[in-house]
């Protein structure tokens, strides 16, 4: 498992963008629309795009009217998952596929506190699917009358 319990930038990005687009289902987004509401690089924001279409959370279309959309239901998609597959190095050293280089390993006692802990995170981010997260779309201000 690759997950953390502190989620890079990339990861919090995707969320954020995923969110938005539970928030307004049958929508099609733009990267720079995603991007200007919550303050992302959109060139930052582009490589999470594509990450998420290589992911198979999001369908992308480009051209005049493309932009993407939720690939499958909100209701479909866990947080768990979603951070599972965008995560990059393990919490630490001793979790990594080859055992790391930890000198600690014949007798270390953090270790399984550690698993305890990351499986007590992700069994939470498991356990909430993102229409549960949705962000809705922002209120429109209504011109003042005179």
């Amino acid at each position: 498992m690759r997950a953390s319990m502190r989620l890079t930038s990339f990861t919090d990005f995707a969320l954020r963008a995923l969110m938005r687009l539970a928030g307004e289902p049958g929508r099609s987004f733009a990267t720079n629309e995603i991007a200007a509401e919550f303050g992302i690089s959109r060139n930052h924001l582009a490589k999470v795009v594509r990450d998420l279409a290589d992911s198979g959370f999001i369908s992308t279309q480009r051209g005049v009217g493309g932009g993407f959309t939720l690939a499958r239901p909100a209701q479909s998609i866990t947080i768990g998952e979603v951070v599972r597959a965008l995560e990059g190095p393990p919490l630490v050293e001793c979790f990594r596929e080859d055992g790391g280089n930890c000198v600690l390993k014949p007798r270390c006692r953090l270790k399984a506190k550690l698993a305890a802990a990351r499986e007590a995170f992700m069994r939470e981010l498991d356990a909430t699917t993102l229409a549960e997260c949705a962000y809705p779309a922002p209120a429109r201000r209504s011109p003042a009358h005179a």
